[in-house]
């Protein structure tokens, strides 16, 4: 006899959702057939396969931005595309590259993934990056000690590249549905930055910090990933759940000049509705314990989505949190700490078996928070009671597209986000 299989053993259907979370297949669908003998049965996987060339991500939008000197700039575009070749020659390794591209700004990333090295059972890979930009620091009241540049300014403007690349390794943890990663990343790091600066936090003139090493810098890293993922499909899931665990270490021993850990918890779960609606819940969670580089820091855009979120970690926009309630979120850019609950209701509209599988609108909401230790020990001046509290509301509605080419989202918040609401300290 060969190996019992239990038709309700629950690691099938985990066996289904890992082969559609791979992205390769569009349907999966397992089913037995009578076998040569009696008390034997085969078991058949059927699949159908999407492109193996997938568009991961495309960015287009507009933002604020600022001149070199500080000075604000109405309106900027910026724009990326993020390819991958995911079954190279049938191989099912995986080519692909990233571009960004914003006002005198850029990214480039290049990666490399075998999910079975050498049918060793462990996951092999490979990323190089480049990136030249530049980020914005000031609120309000902004002076720059710059010999160069004697004129008046709106934000100090801090310019820098990084060069650099990860290497790593994975293998499944008791099942098909769960993996662990670890990764060794080194990058170099030039930053050009005001001698001095200073902005009005509160009702209270301080110091600017850019959280970067004036001139040159190196960041060595070492990190460690936990994944569970038992969605029924990746671009758009109607139920099962996806958790990841993350953690970071940069430590002098091994060659940075930074030192700091990060923490990050991130879970989500689908829940399916009647008339195929679907309900999704998700939260965050996110801490570091000293001193990261900028672009390793919690930025509030990235937790608003009324904000552009960084493009391969490049920061298009100048602007602050909208601050719908009024809180001390208005002084915060980036912070040590981050949490985030958001609720999300899907509805779908269309259904297609050719280019495009399938529409769906969605509406989410939530609340979030980012902040550091001096936010919560040495408050901003001018915020009281429940203002005082680091916290904002944030919403979205929009389209979600799955198509031969991957999935894509079209969100309408990013624009209302130009509608003035920010409330300063009195």
């Amino acid at each position: 006899m060969g190996d019992a299989l239990d038709v309700d053993d629950p690691e099938l259907e985990r066996a289904r959702f890992r082969l559609l979370a791979t992205g390769f297949f569009r349907d999966v669908r397992l089913s037995l057939r009578k076998g040569s003998r009696r008390g034997y049965a085969i078991l058949v996987i059927t699949v159908e396969e999407r492109n193996t060339i997938v568009v991961n991500d495309v960015w287009m939008g507009i933002s604020a931005d600022a001149e070199p000197n500080g000075a604000a700039k109405p309106l900027t575009a910026f724009g990326g595309i993020d390819v991958s070749e995911n079954n190279l020659g049938g191989t099912g390794i995986a080519l692909g590259g990233a571009v960004a591209i914003a006002e005198r700004q850029l990214a480039l990333r290049s990666r490399f993934a075998d999910p079975d090295f050498l049918r060793s059972g462990f996951s092999v890979e490979g990323l190089l990056l480049y990136n030249n930009a530049k980020d914005f620091f000031g609120q309000r009241d902004v002076l720059v000690d710059d010999p160069k540049d004697k004129t008046a300014t709106d934000y100090a403007v801090a310019a820098y590249q990084r060069f650099g690349g990860l290497a790593g390794i994975g293998h499944d943890l008791g099942g098909v549905s769960t993996q662990l990663f670890v990764d060794y990343r080194l990058e170099t790091i030039g930053a050009r930055l005001p001698a001095a600066a200073s902005h009005r936090r509160g009702v209270d003139i301080e110091p600017l910090d850019f959280y970067l090493i004036r001139g040159q810098s190196v960041l060595s890293t070492l990190r460690a990933t936990l994944l569970h993922d038992t969605r029924d499909q990746p671009t758009r899931p109607s139920k099962g759940s996806h958790l990841s665990l993350f953690g970071e270490a940069a430590l002098v021993p091994i060659g940075s000049d930074y030192g700091y850990a990060k923490f990050v918890a991130r879970a989500s779960r689908w829940f399916p509705m009647p008339l195929r609606h679907v309900l999704r819940l998700e939260g965050f969670l996110g801490a570091i314990f000293g001193d990261a580089p900028l672009y390793e820091r919690f930025y509030v855009g990235d937790f608003s989505d009324l904000l552009p979120d960084r493009v391969l970690d490049l920061n298009v926009d100048r602007r602050a949190a909208p601050n719908f309630l009024g809180t001390q979120i208005a002084e915060i850019r980036y912070g040590n700490f981050a949490a985030k609950v958001a609720v999300e209701y899907r509805i779908p509209i269309y259904r297609g078996t050719r280019s495009i599988y399938g529409v769906d609108v969605f509406a989410s909401t939530g609340v979030y928070s980012v902040f550091s230790e001096r936010d919560v020990r040495d408050r901003a001046r001018g915020y009281t009671g429940l203002r005082s509290l680091p916290i904002d509301l944030t919403f979205n509605l929009g389209l979600r597209v799955d198509t031969a080419l991957g999935g894509f989202t079209l969100g309408s918040s990013t624009l209302l986000g130009f509608i003035p609401v920010r409330r300063e300290a009195q």
